[in-house]
């Protein structure tokens, strides 16, 4: 039974698997990610919320998903082309991943148990849904995509 996110790897972009214990000790913002999606300017935000607290322990790790009206149809190199050319990413982006349903990745099914969403539903709704983590690999919090990268600020920095 997993008791953190540090029990759980994923995979980069170019295929590399990363244990999310190398993140041990960090803040992190877990976030669903889509390139072609009205949320998708929330790249800037999320990128401006990293460099900003990147140097105190904050990390953003993005996962790419086309569970929602395939509004992330690339593979991994248009991905990788896209988020460094459009919004100039230089937070983690991970390999694409199902969020929901039986092809869900283990940290997802992990994240939607701890933090439930509205009605206490665990199933993320769409893109940009976002996952706060606390130094001891806990979730914290969960926020709806509406939810802008800018208005984290506080309950990160009360993290770190």
């Amino acid at each position: 039974m997993a008791m953190s996110i540090y029990d759980y790897s994923a995979k980069t972009l170019d295929g590399q698997d990363v244990s999310l214990a190398d993140y041990r000790g960090q803040v992190l913002l877990i976030v669903n990610t889509a390139s072609k999606c009205g949320f998708t300017p929330q790249y800037e935000g999320l990128e401006a919320l990293y460099k900003a607290h990147k140097d105190r322990g904050f990390t953003v790790l993005a996962f790419p998903c086309n569970q929602f009206g395939a509004q992330e149809p690339g593979n991994a190199e248009e991905i990788a082309n896209f988020c460094s050319l459009t919004y100039d990413v230089s937070f983690p982006v991970m390999s694409k991943i199902d969020v929901n349903g039986a092809d869900a990745h283990p940290l997802y099914k992990f994240l939607k148990k701890e933090q439930k969403g509205v009605l206490g539903t665990e199933a993320i709704k769409w893109n940009f849904t976002k996952f706060l983590i606390g130094k001891d690999g806990q979730v914290v919090d969960r926020f709806a995509p509406t939810v802008k990268p800018e208005d984290l600020k506080v309950a990160v920095e009360a993290l770190l």
